[in-house]
């Protein structure tokens, strides 16, 4: 048995539909991992134990407005990414 913040994998599955609306902005790995870690500190954690556990978090992330919370937090942490990246201009 093994603890996986559910919150986490919803964000990575978001990261790439919301970073193709910005075509400007860096996709490298750093970048991409940045954006995520700034992502989810401003999300709640959504920490699972049992794959009942999962089920029910995976139930309650259906609702509208907790994809909204997502999409949200993934872009301002993206406008925060391409400000100040953590990596040299190439």
């Amino acid at each position: 048995m093994e603890l996986k913040n559910y919150m986490e994998k919803l964000v990575m599955e978001k990261l790439a539909i919301v970073l193709q609306a910005d075509p400007a902005m860096c996709t490298c790995q750093r970048c991409q991992y940045d954006i995520a870690a700034l992502a989810l500190n401003a999300l709640p954690t959504r920490y699972v134990a049992t794959s009942t556990g999962e089920t029910y978090t995976k139930l309650s992330s259906l609702d509208q407005q907790f994809h909204v919370d997502v999409v949200s937090a993934l872009t301002q942490a993206i406008k925060i990414v391409k400000k100040q990246p953590h990596h040299s201009e190439k």
